[in-house]
């Protein structure tokens, strides 16, 4: 039986949401990694198993989650009370504990983990959890001993469920729309920074329905091309230079991150034609080689391959890919070395680059979905340098 079939809440006699089944799955990964229980604090992991996203904060703010062999099996979270409200509208997680202000955190975390009988054993805690929170849990249970959260956590997140890829196909569309938006700008984009086109660039994913920008927008023109994670300053954009823009959105907490190299207002040279045909069919090849089974470093062969082939082996200076989840950059890494074979579910970016110093840079980049039979592009624009005419991807000639 899948965990998807177990976790059916069909024992309940009603469905449970996508929340509810990771914090079951979770629990059954516990036993298997011989350990009692897990404890997220604001987090991606608390994100992925609560729904409810924070940053983290001075105060104490706790998901425990014992193992599914446990006599009390029913997950808890401790939140400071002013967090109370928001949290229980937010979340499905029955038990929830509150601490005011004045009350010692440190004591109410100690009662939470006595009761579910946590208070020794083996411990797991989030891999990002603030040394002055683990340190007070390691207060609270002195005589537990510890390991990290992802040892039960990473198998699970890097497999996306359907409500995952439904939020990074969203967010992948909005992206999508936005690339045609700065497409049509064509000329008019000659002369404006770097800076107020970045700005117009989030302005137009809040409006096409994205929460935010998932990282900070790369509009690179130019000479700053050749530098991968430029970011953006007060360089204007002049005629036909190529311009590297990477950026992406949240939907539901889930992000896109796609890369198109333009040119505006004219067209480029000769050279920077020769190497975008050159980056656009290693980009092609890496997505062909995404299928189950195939280990990540042969995704980053592939697309190297082409690269090398062309002369600029040297000028392509970063992995292919990442995968994507709540974090923007997480598991499974398409990079030489990396043996770890891609299972359907797993969601990454292949984005080969050629950068030459101080002219110019050239990345293309989208989000493939592994399915069982290959893989699914989430990003479906126009892989050219063309601007100027709305482009919907026809002529890529690529799916």
């Amino acid at each position: 039986m899948t965990d998807d079939a177990h976790a059916s809440g069909a024992d309940a006699g009603e469905p449970t949401g996508p929340h509810e089944r990771r914090r079951e799955r979770t629990a059954r990964r516990l036993d298997a990694a011989d350990a009692a229980g897990l404890i997220a604090f604001p987090s991606r992991n608390l994100e992925y198993l609560t729904g409810f996203a924070e940053e983290p904060g001075e105060r104490h703010f706790f998901l425990v989650i014992p193992a599914a062999s446990a006599v009390d099996s029913d997950p808890a979270l401790l939140v400071p009370a002013l967090y109370e409200t928001q949290v229980r509208e937010a979340t499905s997680v029955g038990e929830i504990r509150t601490w005011s202000d004045g009350d010692d955190p440190v004591a109410a975390t100690r009662d939470l983990l006595a009761d579910r009988e946590l208070d020794g054993g083996r411990l797991l805690v989030d891999d990002t959890m603030w040394a002055r929170f683990s340190q007070d849990l390691r207060a609270a249970a002195p005589d537990a001993t510890w390991g990290l959260a992802s040892e039960a956590l990473a198998d699970l997140r890097v497999r996306k469920d359907e409500a995952e890829l439904a939020a990074l196909r969203e967010a992948a569309a909005v992206a999508d729309a936005v690339v045609v938006d700065l497409r049509e700008l064509g000329a008019d984009a000659v002369g404006v920074t770097e800076a107020a086109l970045a700005d117009r660039i989030a302005e137009r994913l809040a409006e096409r329905g994205g929460r935010g920008v998932s990282f900070e927008t790369v509009v690179a023109a130019g000479e700053n091309g050749a530098k991968p994670h430029h970011g953006h300053g007060d360089r204007e954009i002049r005629a036909g230079e190529p311009v590297v823009l990477d950026f992406g959105t949240r939907v539901d907490g889930y992000p896109s991150d796609q890369t198109r190299t333009l040119a505006f207002g004219g067209e480029p040279s000769e050279e920077y034609r020769e190497v975008h045909e050159v980056v656009r069919e290693a980009q092609a090849a890496g997505v062909a080689a995404v299928e189950p089974g195939v280990p990540a470093s042969t995704v980053d062969r592939a697309a190297r391959d082409v690269i090398e082939a062309a002369g600029y082996g040297e000028a392509f200076v970063h992995r292919t890919g990442h995968g994507v989840g709540l974090d923007v950059h997480e598991e499974p890494y398409l990079v030489a070395g990396n043996d770890r074979r891609l299972e359907p579910g797993m969601v990454c970016s292949v984005e080969p680059g050629i950068y030459l110093d101080g002219r110019f840079g050239c990345r293309i980049e989208d989000l493939v979905v592994v399915t069982e039979d290959g893989c699914e592009r989430l990003n479906r624009t126009d892989r050219g340098w063309e601007t100027g005419v709305e482009a919907d991807g026809s002529s890529s000639g690529e799916t």
